[in-house]
């Protein structure tokens, strides 16, 4: 069992928040699950749970304190929303202006005001690998294929650009090729900057032979218990896709959804994944 005794989960899009629930319901009592309206793609079958907008906070807090839940942790994708489209509920409307000031300097300060929220309503606000430790990115090649010297002379510049960006909340991903920087995350995602490099010529990352690496790692600052970086099998699908060698990820610090399926899909498509230390990417 973790800290928690029972756990509300705040569920987005994907399958890490099922995944999630049933890590956690081998833990302790069965999670209650929040899923918020036009983001949560599960059904959740056979966990408790209810369905909340997402400026319902006053209902969403209401819920998870009758199921009896001391801990909260947020997981899956969920998209920025239209503040003037929202219909909250009057504790969402007394939290508005204070959200909406946050999203005006970007989603790390939007989210330090979720979890300072459910943290003075007494909730345990805790990170999904602690309920799912497998998520968590290992150390080293977990694929045949590793980083060539070259590979880390693109992972240490990709790294480099998150780290200088970070103070702008920009984002969390970047893709060097060759030394030449093909994207950098920011309000679209990860996805869509990786079908934004798959759209440039071959000239981009060099020639025709697969080059470059997706690198992947928290921004300076961030709220380490939600929005860890993340990997899944599509990523490495749009990385092949992209023409890219590979995808480095920081350990310990970034979320592998389906590890096990992603590193054959890896393997299978000739994309290494690699898990690097803070310190690989400086002095490597």
């Amino acid at each position: 069992m973790g800290r928690w005794r029972k756990l509300g989960i705040i569920a987005g899009a994907g399958v890490l928040p099922l995944k999630v629930a049933q890590s956690a319901a081998t833990q302790a009592s069965s999670p209650f699950i929040v899923r918020l309206a036009g983001a949560a793609d599960e059904t959740f079958s056979g966990f408790a749970g209810v369905e909340c907008g997402i400026a319902e906070v006053g209902r969403i807090i209401r819920s998870f304190k009758d199921a009896g839940c001391d801990a909260v942790t947020l997981a899956g994708v969920v998209k920025r929303p239209d503040f003037s489209r929202l219909k909250p509920d009057w504790r969402g409307a007394a939290l508005l202006p204070r959200v909406i000031a946050a999203a005006a300097k970007g989603d790390g300060a939007l989210l330090g005001v979720i979890v300072e929220t459910l943290e003075a309503e007494g909730f345990l606000v805790i990170g999904a690998e602690e309920v799912f430790g497998d998520l968590v990115a290992p150390e080293g090649a977990m694929t045949v294929l590793a980083p060539s010297p070259d590979n880390w002379s693109d992972i240490r510049k990709a790294a480099a650009i998150i780290a200088a960006l970070g103070p702008f909340d920009i984002g969390q991903a970047a893709v060097v090729a060759s030394g030449h920087t093909l994207g950098v995350e920011a309000a679209e995602g990860t996805d869509a900057m990786l079908d934004r490099c798959a759209k440039l010529p071959a000239s981009a990352r060099g020639g025709e032979k697969r080059n470059g690496v997706l690198v992947k790692r928290p921004k300076p600052g961030q709220e380490l218990r939600v929005d860890l970086p993340t990997v899944g099998v599509e990523t490495v699908r749009r990385v092949d896709a992209a023409g890219l060698s590979g995808i480095a990820i920081e350990a310990g610090f970034a979320l592998m959804v389906d590890r096990e399926a992603l590193i054959r899909e890896a393997d299978t498509r000739g994309v290494f994944v690699y898990g690097f230390k803070a310190e690989e990417a400086v002095t490597r």
